[in-house]
């Protein structure tokens, strides 16, 4: 287990240090809490170093050398036992809660009162794109990569999903709250690493299943972040006048939905 902690906190110290790096750049406005849900004309553009892209092209390219390079496959198996002889027993699941950790902080940070750099409403799109876009990557890699998971229970092993989905959710906290402070990040990654290691420690995945999972999952947020205002700036923005857009919540003939206004 020490080996698995040591390999996996070493990954991803590299990429909270790029993450730091690649933040601390703007302050953020503060907004208060009746604006929650008012989208401003344009959202900011990603702004990452080429640096930042580096440890998850890794981590990818690490789990798909584990298919053609003996040594890194041999290292899956001496981890998995390594985590065997450590707990031989079943632990309580409790990654499939802890990989939510990052989101459930970013918006009860967002409601406490300390606000990221997009609102509610472009905040909660920029998460669903980060996990669908991490859903349509990995999906049919899983079942395409025919590896059987260490349990014997299936063989969609390749990439994790959980270990996915935490650091989608890592990277979402910390494109939103590392400019007011690094540790913003650090926490969130924590989470994630954690999530990570537990899979390997319940038996559900190898140690480069991790590993790529993780450099999907940062690569998927980066890419919604990227996209996003691409299309979002060019929909609501207008150089001629100074618009404003507005999405409420509207429950009425025991629907529920959402009402969009926009002055021009």
């Amino acid at each position: 287990m020490k080996r698995i902690l040591f390999v996996l906190l070493s990954f991803i110290s590299i990429t909270v240090n790029a993450q730091v790096t690649d933040t601390l750049k703007r302050d953020t406005a503060k907004l208060d809490s009746s604006k929650l849900t008012a989208l401003p004309d344009t959202v900011r553009h990603l702004e990452s170093t080429w640096q930042s892209y580096i440890p998850p092209a890794v981590f990818v390219t690490y789990g798909a050398l584990s298919f053609y390079v003996k040594p890194i496959r041999n290292l899956d198996f001496s981890i998995d036992r390594d985590a065997e002889l450590d707990h031989p027993g079943k632990l309580y699941p409790v990654e499939n809660f802890l990989q939510y950790a990052p989101i459930v902080l970013t918006y009860g940070l967002n409601f406490a009162g300390v606000q990221g750099k997009n609102t509610f409403i472009d905040r909660s799109i920029l998460l669903g794109m980060s996990e669908g876009i991490f859903a349509l990557t990995t999906f049919g890699l899983k079942s395409s990569s025919d590896r059987l998971r260490p349990n014997g229970s299936d063989r969609l092993s390749f990439p994790s999903g959980h270990a996915g989905s935490a650091f989608v959710a890592a990277e979402f906290m910390a494109q939103e709250f590392a400019e007011k402070s690094p540790w913003y990040g650090i926490t969130a990654y924590t989470f994630a690493s954690a999530t990570a290691i537990l899979r390997v420690y319940n038996h559900k995945h190898w140690f480069s299943d991790i590993v790529a999972g993780a450099g999907f999952g940062i690569l998927s947020t980066k890419a919604a972040y990227f996209l996003y205002p691409l299309f979002r700036n060019k929909l609501f923005h207008d150089d001629k006048s100074k618009s404003t857009t507005l999405i409420m919540p509207q429950v009425g003939n025991g629907m529920v939905g959402l009402s969009f206004s926009a002055r021009l």
